[in-house]
């Protein structure tokens, strides 16, 4: 049947030879073997039971989450010449009967489903009229209760297929399942370890960068007018929100849509076929968008604001590049934004102990924006994988040098401890830089050895620092929504003076004013160049470089190295254009 399944592979999908994962779980399945596969977006996940649909006699029934999914699926199965069809709820109860009849006569291979709709007495119908050989879930991460995404209608379906007069091979798949979810899963479906499938979490092509310190909607509209014509996704966290990006763009004549669940469904439907088809190229969305939206096309995924966890975030992310060409996954993280995240655990209905551990979630991404590692690899490590950097993130291609910061390490790590470990961030900052707050007072930590210990550097400093700590695995976060900040082992290890600690340097602060016409003159400059390159202008040189420029006002090439943020290679490729017009300005002065 392998044999059979490659011939398939060919003369249907045009490939030939499978991606990595596909045969060994396509081998599975013709085997009858329950399996769980999980692979990234992009991946190819899909062949994994259209292939054996087309092997097996009787019908393939996909549990699919979303309308959006199930139509685009059996609309490119439909132009492979492949008989598929959908069961939901946009149906009329004569097309509902008409397509279970047409099933029933063995005249599709596939029968896409919503989970809701699984459990209805026309699909144990059809599950008694003619053989299901196969029963796919797909989006596999919702049966958990530990998801990101935990769905109770695909829970319930772990004890429908349980209660069936005869056992359909289970395929479950997913994009983004961390230890825990994974082994939630092989439990719920009765899967066998031995028949679990990882090819793994790392996407080659995207290339992830965190812009922070910038003001976001200049950088956007950078960003949008430099990749003018590409397609892309806009994230952001409220339906508010997405309608002033909306409003933005609108306003800069770039052609966008929208998407979020506040707008009438036609309207939502209409600018998605306008996404889809390349009459707008941008999508501006909350993450009500996307899932099961089989746009291979996009360049990029801008993330205004943080979601709510990690997974959440690779799933959307992952939407780019789904072709397998270059493209660009970018947070562009504010601290308040996590206010937001925290508002919506606190609103929903979940149970305290899972607050706890979605407060959680919404930290480990904070700090994902913090850390300093290679941001592909800090991804793979959430999901318990390996890799080696990616040599492409936005922390991978930070020139900056590394400082030593171990005095400073230590000073955090001590109030830390001698505030007995059982207060969080803020008051922790507050205690080093000499606060006055009543707080302090109240709990006398103005007496204190490490009260003001760092009161020369600006609290917002102090708390990036404890955050970069935090992310760094120095300081541990306990559970809850005010959680407190625990020395780890690693963190001991700095104490006692045992390890040391480095840190890419933050851009200092100015206190010059800065003359707002040379800043502007640089930009063009550095748009310019950005357009020669086709890179985003902040890949050329940052905002807050172009400030330093202005403030330093460096008038030769070791001078101009001086400047954080330009490093040999910059200086080659960038510098003899930056320096000639500071060399006017300064001929003006």
């Amino acid at each position: 049947m392998l044999d059979k399944a490659r011939q398939l592979l060919q003369e249907i999908y045009g490939f030939d030879e499978f991606r990595s994962g596909q045969l060994e779980v396509i081998e599975n399945v013709l085997d009858g073997k329950d399996s769980l596969a999980i692979m990234p977006t992009g991946g190819g996940k899909s062949i994994c039971y259209q292939i054996p649909a087309l092997i097996f006699e009787g019908i393939t029934i996909v549990i699919s989450p979303l309308i959006s999914l199930m139509k685009d699926q059996v609309d490119a199965l439909t132009e492979l010449g492949i008989p598929a069809t959908f069961l939901n709820s946009t149906l009329s109860l004569q097309e509902m009967n008409e397509r279970l009849r047409s099933a029933s006569n063995g005249e599709y291979k596939l029968v896409y489903v919503a989970p809701e709709r699984f459990q209805t007495e026309e699909i144990f119908y059809l599950m008694q009229a003619i053989k299901v050989s196969v029963i796919a879930i797909d989006e596999a991460h919702c049966i958990s209760q530990w998801g990101h995404d935990f769905r109770p209608s695909y829970l319930s379906l772990c004890e429908t297929i349980q209660h069936f007069s005869y056992r359909p091979t289970i395929l479950a798949l997913t994009a983004t399942a961390t230890p825990v979810v994974s082994s939630d899963i092989l439990h719920l479906l009765n899967i066998e370890e031995e028949n679990y499938v990882n090819t793994g979490f790392v996407r080659d092509n995207l290339a992830f960068q965190v812009v922070k310190g910038q003001e976001r909607n200049r950088y956007l509209l950078d960003y949008l007018k430099i990749n003018e014509g590409q397609s892309g996704i806009i994230y952001a966290s409220t339906r508010k929100e997405v309608e002033r990006i909306f409003e933005l763009l609108q306003s800069k004549k770039i052609p966008a849509g929208k998407y979020h669940g506040g707008m009438k469904e036609t309207e939502r439907n209409e600018w998605q076929e306008k996404f889809l088809y390349d009459e707008i190229t941008v999508m501006v969305a909350t993450n009500a968008f996307g899932m099961g939206i089989d746009k291979s096309n996009v360049r990029f995924v801008i993330h205004y604001q943080i979601p709510k966890n990690i997974e959440a975030y690779y799933q959307e992310a992952g939407r780019a590049g789904r072709d397998g060409l270059p493209s660009d996954a970018i947070l562009l993280f504010s601290p308040q934004d996590v206010q937001i995240q925290y508002y919506f655990v606190e609103q929903s209905d979940m149970d305290d102990e899972h607050k706890k551990l979605e407060y959680t979630k919404v930290r480990e991404m904070a700090q994902y924006a913090s850390t300093q590692v290679c941001l592909q690899c800090y991804i793979v490590h959430y999901f318990g994988d390996e890799c080696k950097e990616c040599g492409q993130c936005s922390n991978c291609l930070d020139e900056r040098e590394a400082m030593d910061i171990t005095k400073d390490t230590q000073k955090v790590l001590s109030c830390v401890k001698r505030m007995g470990e059982t207060f969080g961030k803020s008051m922790v900052m507050k205690v080093l830089t000499g606060s006055k707050d009543q707080k302090v007072k109240h709990w006398k930590f103005e007496e204190l050895s490490t009260y003001g210990l760092m009161n020369a550097m600006p609290q917002k400093e102090v708390t990036q620092l404890i955050d970069y700590l935090t992310a760094e695995k120095y300081l541990t976060p306990t559970d809850g929504q005010y959680p407190l900040l625990k020395i780890t082992e690693k963190g001991a290890l700095v104490l006692k003076g045992k390890s040391s600690v480095t840190r890419k340097q933050a851009q200092k602060a100015h206190k010059v004013a800065i003359d707002d016409r040379l800043f502007d003159r640089l930009r063009e400059i550095r748009k310019g160049l950005a357009t020669l390159q086709k890179v985003p202008p902040y890949v050329i040189f940052s905002d807050e470089t172009l400030r330093q420029m202005c403030q330093l006002m460096p008038q030769t090439e070791n001078q101009l190295l001086s400047v954080k943020g330009v490093g040999e290679n910059k200086l080659e490729k960038y510098g003899s254009v930056f320096l000639e017009a500071l060399k006017e300005e300064n001929s003006t002065i």
